[in-house]
């Protein structure tokens, strides 16, 4: 009886800690299903498309646990749920600077999304150099006997922040986070400089897009005067009336 009690319960753990992963899998689904939409849409209206790359993740089971223990947590399902708020994960990589704003404002404007935290380590770089846009919100999931309020923790960067994030990660685990002063200072100055890359593309930007709007408003300009034009050749020559006259 005991053996089958435990069975039971085992099995029925099982379960949950399954669904309990499922619904960040489709939490993320929700997110990048949004982006696409988004994306199409600002690239139909803008012809442009902000954003170069998507890529999503669910922490493993080894990273929680890593996590419980560092926040000193209750190890069980609700404790992780609410305390622990980027299992599911959103990475999107933009162009410009501008582009990782747009992109924010666009996903905080759904109705159904639910803006928790913000973190702009763009404006207020980490000390390490590190530069990001944070964003943690709440999606809802609809599940067969409930509706459940995931969070998700969506990260909007450029490709020379995204860059420069990956390679110090990778230096980070290589020495095991100790890593000598030096190598420190230099990932600092890597950061700056990727910074001021993105500035350099982002005054580019600009001064393509002025360049364009100047062609487009003369093409504008050009098209009422060559109607205007084909307009009067077809009055006849005498057109004063005695109205103009008095």
């Amino acid at each position: 009886m005991k053996n089958e009690l435990e069975a039971t319960t085992l099995k029925n753990l099982q379960a949950e800690l399954k669904r309990f992963f499922l619904s960040y899998r489709f939490a993320l689904q929700e997110i990048e299903t949004k982006i696409n939409i988004l994306q199409e849409e600002f690239k139909l209206i803008h012809e442009y498309n902000p954003i170069e790359h998507i890529s999503t993740r669910v922490k493993s089971p080894k990273s929680i646990l890593l996590k419980i223990k560092k926040k000193n947590l209750e190890p069980s399902v609700e404790a992780i749920r609410e305390n622990i708020r980027d299992i599911a994960g959103v990475r999107i990589t933009c162009s410009f600077v501008e582009d990782i704003y747009k992109v924010s404002e666009m996903l905080q404007a759904q109705n159904d999304i639910e803006v928790v935290d913000v973190k702009d380590y763009i404006k207020f770089p980490k000390e390490n150099g590190y530069q990001s846009l944070h964003l943690i919100i709440k999606i809802p999931i609809f599940m067969s006997d409930r509706v459940e309020n995931v969070y998700t923790e969506i990260q909007i960067r450029t490709i020379a922040m995204d860059f420069w994030a990956s390679l110090e990660h990778k230096i980070y685990y290589k020495y095991n986070k100790e890593v000598p002063e030096h190598i420190r200072l230099e990932l600092k100055e890597a950061a700056l400089q990727a910074a001021e890359l993105d500035r350099k593309m982002e005054r580019l930007n600009e001064e393509i897009n002025i360049l364009k709007a100047n062609e487009a408003e003369s093409s504008l300009d050009a098209m009422p005067i060559v109607q205007l034009a084909q307009y009067l050749s077809q009055l006849p020559l005498d057109y004063s009336s005695k109205d103009d006259q008095d």
